[in-house]
């Protein structure tokens, strides 16, 4: 009973804690204004006395104290599971988190209602965010409110979470899915579909299809879109070489994809050289400088290992971005304006001048860089690369040239950030530094852990889940940084191994779960003797 107290309260100071947090850098109205457009509520309507703001905040605050009764009142391991004891967590989850937000609204509500301007030293907390929070009401009435609201829907969440997430039906419905799937499976007809390969080239040529009728269908914005991922799983894909194989953490990506843009605009536009050479033979150059750049920084540096490999790459990347934008380098580079008017490729003579001829060019870039890397991770190369990945000392011991490897490694990845940039470039007509800041190696890795490290699948997930949704979700762009952080976080915790790992991560995770958890039994019967 103890455990399940406990529980509760830690649940209820952390979801107030987080709401809080959220309430202090204006994500709760961005929320709302979400919520509104997933809904189509908005303007003038009123629900059950509530504008649409109010009423779409009302959803919000409903998830968030659900989530947090639930969460309080989960199962606790080697305790029964009964009613009585999990609506106790989540009565004291929703009330703890209750207080605390009662105790925020109160606060601000009445310095505000004093004539204080809280938002000189919070700038997202301004009148009428705070006044959206209170419901239009007193700061006493809003903060009665919202004690009474967390603690009822903290009780919700405790009876969905018990009745709903481990009520006895999900096991009877478990076994009756299971026997289904089973005979389904058993069906001679079936086991020749799957076992035949001409199934898996069906499947590949539909899936194809698909892909390159979609740009026909969708508008431009969305093709922009569909492009930018794309460049991203090409990044993805080159980190992943370098990170998810050979198991080099490089914080300096961006580099490389700096030069790929950088050697096409210097060698097709007007300006500063005046060069205006074709852009397929700016292509190679620019993958090839990309290439050479990471084999002369993997020289003296990969002789690093962990962090020490990971700050001497970081210092490459800024010093790339510092030159791009030296006033010194301005008659080379262009300086922080950038170069503008880069040419594009050209096709029979036909100019490339619509987002669908990019996004054709770049799904053909990204179909030749997973057939590359398909190749070279079941080669003796990639066999090399997961051997140092797993323990580059015993894989040196066993006659591997880490050495040559790394640099390989590198050189390739580097490649694929090359041909990316070049990409980039050529589309957007226009490159400069603030297109290759930290921020591009920091989105890139993101991608990579994301979707699972060395898988090809994995990286393709993480690029739509890290830059396809933030542009549908526009709303939450001035909290990309904080989503990142976020999800990172909930991955390491929920789903170490990324959104679709490989076979060999997936199955070192669920080995490492199953050895840890004697062991936390092991501890806690030595700690209970003691």
């Amino acid at each position: 009973m103890n455990t399940h107290i406990r529980n509760g309260i830690n649940a209820g100071i952390t979801f107030g804690i987080v709401m809080i947090f959220l309430f202090l850098i204006g994500f709760t109205s961005t929320a709302a204004e979400l919520i509104s457009d997933l809904i189509k509520l908005k303007g003038e309507t009123v629900i059950l006395g509530l504008t649409a703001p109010m009423f779409n905040l009302i959803i919000f605050l409903t998830i968030i104290g659900t989530w947090a009764g639930a969460y309080g009142s989960r199962k606790v391991r080697d305790e029964p599971d009964t009613w009585k004891l999990s609506l106790l967590a989540a009565t004291l989850a929703g009330l703890v988190n209750g207080v605390l937000i009662a105790i925020l609204a109160y606060i601000v509500g009445d310095m505000t209602v004093a004539g204080l301007k809280l938002y000189k030293y919070l700038t997202a907390v301004l009148p009428g965010v705070v006044n959206l929070f209170l419901l239009d009401q007193t700061p006493l009435g809003g903060a009665i409110f919202h004690l009474i609201f967390f603690s009822v829907t903290g009780l919700m969440g405790g009876v969905l979470g018990r009745g709903v997430g481990r009520g006895d039906w999900r096991k009877r419905f478990s076994i009756w899915w299971n026997e289904v799937w089973s005979k389904f499976n058993r069906k001679s007809a079936v086991q020749r579909v799957r076992t035949n390969p001409i199934t898996r080239y069906v499947l590949y040529g539909l899936l194809l299809l698909i892909v390159f009728l979609l740009p026909l269908r969708i508008g431009q914005y969305w093709n922009y879109t569909l492009g930018t991922v794309g460049i991203y799983v090409l990044l993805g894909l080159g980190l992943n070489i370098v990170v998810g194989l050979a198991g080099l953490l490089d914080l300096g990506y961006v580099a490389f994809f700096a030069i790929g843009a950088y050697s096409v605009a210097l060698l097709t536009a007007p300006e500063p050289h005046h060069l205006l050479w074709s852009f397929w033979v700016a292509l190679p150059i620019g993958i090839a400088l990309a290439a050479l750049a990471g084999i002369l920084l993997g020289i003296p540096v990969l002789r690093m290992r962990g962090d020490y490999l990971a700050i001497v790459t970081l210092g490459f990347g800024e010093i790339i971005r510092i030159l791009s934008k030296s006033d010194l380098l301005t008659p080379f580079s262009g300086g922080p304006k950038g170069v503008i008017n880069i040419a594009g490729p050209t096709l029979f003579g036909k100019p490339f001048s619509s987002d669908i001829d990019f996004v054709y060019l770049i799904l053909l870039a990204v179909f030749l860089v997973i057939f590359v890397t398909l190749r070279l991770q079941n080669s003796r190369v990639g066999r090399a690369w997961e051997a140092m990945r797993e323990d580059e000392t015993v894989a040196q011991a066993m006659g591997i040239n880490t050495l040559k490897h790394k640099l390989m490694a590198f050189a390739i990845g580097a490649a694929f950030a090359g041909l990316g940039g070049v990409l980039f470039a050529s589309r957007n007509q226009f490159t400069g530094p603030e297109d290759h800041n930290l921020m591009v190696s920091i989105n890139v890795l993101s991608v990579v852990i994301v979707g699972g490290m060395g898988s090809i699948p994995g990286v393709i997930a993480g690029a739509f889940a890290l830059k396809g949704l933030p542009e549908v979700l526009r709303q939450l762009e001035n909290y990309r940084v904080l989503a990142f952080g976020a999800l990172l976080v909930v991955m390491m915790i929920v789903r170490p191994e990324g959104l679709i790992p490989t076979s060999r991560r997936r199955l070192e995770t669920r080995t490492d779960a199953k050895v840890s958890r004697p062991e936390r039994q092991e501890d806690d019967v030595g700690s209970d003797s003691q």
